[in-house]
């Protein structure tokens, strides 16, 4: 098990400092570990950030990985977690020919089996939002495919861990 890849969560408080999303990619770079998903957000206390990094590598990779994010100096605390200890989501936009919309019964049959939302509509092109696991996404992408898609994005993923973490009262005495 020590030798196979896993899917693990990362989750990084930090203070929000120019050039630390650069170093924090070149530890992952230097290793020639792909990241699949990257999001930064403000985390639950004010002037800490946080990011969320998504790889798949070993739990010995993983954990020498944490131990050099830690060495930044802007760096508060560093955790990681497997999917089983996290609840996450993607949320992804879908731009599509209108004329579909109003023309393909499926599309609309399609948007409402995936709980896709409608953002916008006008007489080019509307737009469908949808969130959810990775694997959601990617059968929505691969129904509305065979109808074409003008244009696609996804965000990276956001999580929560479903044990409490110690952070937050770190991060309190952090702001103080």
């Amino acid at each position: 098990m020590e030798n196979q890849n896993i899917k693990f969560t990362v989750s990084i408080y930090t203070e929000n400092n120019i050039g630390l999303l650069n170093r924090i990619s070149a530890i992952f770079q230097r290793r020639h570990m792909n990241v699949e998903s990257l999001n930064t957000s403000p985390s639950e206390i004010e002037g800490v950030s946080r990011f969320t990094i998504v790889v798949n590598i070993t739990e010995s990779q993983m954990k020498k990985v944490i131990g050099q994010i830690e060495k930044q100096v802007e760096v508060i605390k560093a955790y990681y977690h497997t999917e089983e200890e996290i609840i996450y989501q993607e949320s992804c936009l879908f731009k599509i020919k209108s004329e579909l919309l109003f023309e393909e019964r499926q599309i609309q049959n399609i948007i409402r089996e995936s709980n896709a939302n409608i953002v916008t509509v006008n007489k080019k092109f509307f737009v469908l939002e949808k969130s959810g696991r990775k694997e959601e996404i990617d059968l929505l992408y691969r129904e509305l495919n065979a109808f074409g898609i003008m244009q696609f994005t996804r965000s990276g993923r956001v999580a929560v861990t479903k044990d409490e973490m110690k952070i937050s009262t770190l991060l309190k005495a952090f702001q103080e």
